[in-house]
């Protein structure tokens, strides 16, 4: 039976996180990866891949009869139809609210939106541009509350890239995962995954661009205990020396266009292109979140080659985000 520990949600809104500012890993939402051990992401990469092998055949039916809603603050493309299709799939039906309907803080607080969301829906996905406001939802409702992307984390997408390296790269014995670019929320969730699973990580940026000291020193220690090693550098050819895959991401991310300008003249030596790709082994694969912005951060020629495993990994979005919905719903 898939219904086993579902939750039910109180009719009375009870608050679960009820101490401010402390939220409690209930082990049903999905804010970061930073607290799920090896064995937690493994099966659920597992699980993800006997989805994706089943797909419309005998699809575990856990949310029958369950409403899961899009709560997102940022615009999607691979989001939103991965998530609402995943939903659907597994018997639930998808609510898409867009920015304008609810405009988080603005209209009514953040606190009062989980608390009407807590009263019908049994699923919250969300997309914000703060990780405070996640973290607020989550406080607030006792519904899953599932992170489709904010500030500081993009833990699905690391999920569908660490599907991908074993797809892509499943008899590697050591896999060096290069990051060429921006310290921001998908390096830093691509840098958890990895130390996690036993991936050394190196990410080559700027001075001034590197991740949160106090998140890359967690890392180290997670690392430290998976036989792995973090590292950054400032040379994009030190970092892919030796890489098994080499990921890029935008220079500018959403909420950050102010900054556009700055970043190019910051970021112009750290594209991923041809030149780049032949200091790396031969063998070596590449990746990006997506969107791309081409002729930036990557050029085309790079993206569009046999060597690109990016379009695979937006792919993979779908099968991953299902295995945590079917992992929170049994």
């Amino acid at each position: 039976m898939y219904f086993t520990s579902l939750w039910f949600h109180s009719a009375t809104g009870t608050d679960r996180h009820a101490v401010p500012g402390c939220l409690m890993d209930t082990g049903k939402d999905l804010l970061t990866l930073m607290d799920f051990s090896s064995e937690r992401i493994d099966k659920t990469l597992r699980l993800a891949r006997d989805l994706k092998a089943r797909r419309l055949c005998d699809e575990p039916q856990v949310l029958s009869r369950r409403t899961g809603v899009l709560l997102f603050e940022k615009p999607s493309l691979r989001t939103r139809i991965t998530f609402e299709t995943g939903i659907h799939e597994l018997g639930g039906h998808p609510l898409n609210l867009e920015p304008h309907m609810v405009q988080l803080g603005k209209r009514e607080t953040v606190a009062d939106v989980a608390r009407n969301l807590d009263r019908w829906v049994h699923l919250i996905v969300a997309r914000t541009y703060a990780h405070e406001t996640l973290e607020e939802l989550a406080r607030r409702c006792s519904a899953p509350v599932v992170n489709a992307l904010t500030d500081r984390f993009h833990p699905c997408q690391a999920l569908a890239f660490a599907l991908t390296v074993r797809e892509h790269l499943s008899d590697e014995k050591h896999i060096n995962t290069a990051f060429v670019g921006d310290g921001n929320n998908v390096c830093v969730s691509i840098m958890v995954v990895c130390a996690r699973l036993g991936y050394s990580f190196i990410l080559a940026c700027p001075d001034g661009y590197a991740p949160p000291e106090e998140t890359v020193e967690q890392c180290r220690r997670i690392a430290s205990s998976t036989g792995s090693e973090i590292k950054i550098v400032r040379e994009p050819r030190e970092a892919v020396a030796n890489a098994s895959i080499i990921y890029t991401d935008v220079w500018t991310s959403m909420g950050q266009e102010q900054e556009k300008s700055r970043r190019e003249k910051a970021f112009a030596s750290y594209q991923v292109n041809k030149n780049l790709l032949s200091e790396a082994p031969a063998e070596a694969l590449v990746s990006h979140c997506l969107p791309a912005h081409r002729g930036e951060e990557i050029t085309g020629e790079v993206l569009d080659s046999p060597r690109c495993i990016a379009f695979d990994e937006a792919e993979n979005r779908l099968y991953v985000q299902k295995a945590v919905i079917v992992r929170i719903f049994t």
